[in-house]
């Protein structure tokens, strides 16, 4: 069996880092993810891929990536389950074992 993605995108929103209880670090990020195909209109769509980064790839990611960077994404597709009084949803994510920065430095820096 195999479980791997790769992914190129930009991202959503600046990353926040956060810990979990027992002291990992974890960073949650969307990227941005053009189709290569149009519509019916005539247009691409987008779509927005959820990613958990954890540890050291979660720290230097939030560390050199904003808002509208372009990044790739290396890792593993998994499944959760959130339970509700009345339906349970279930929620893709693509989990990072790799984050690649394709953006350049930009002139402010």
């Amino acid at each position: 069996m195999l479980n791997q993605s790769v992914i190129v995108g930009r991202v959503v929103r600046d990353p926040e880092l956060n810990q979990t209880e027992n002291g990992n670090k974890v960073t949650n990020l969307t990227l941005a993810v053009p189709r290569s195909y149009k519509n019916i209109n005539g247009e691409y769509d987008t779509d927005f891929i959820s990613c958990v980064l954890w540890k050291g790839v979660a720290e230097n990611t939030v560390e050199y990536v904003k808002k509208g960077d372009l990044v790739g994404i290396k890792g593993r597709l998994q499944t959760r389950t959130i339970e509700a009084e009345d339906h349970n949803q279930h929620i893709m994510e693509l989990v990072a074992e790799k984050v690649t920065f394709l953006s350049s430095k930009r002139p402010e820096e």
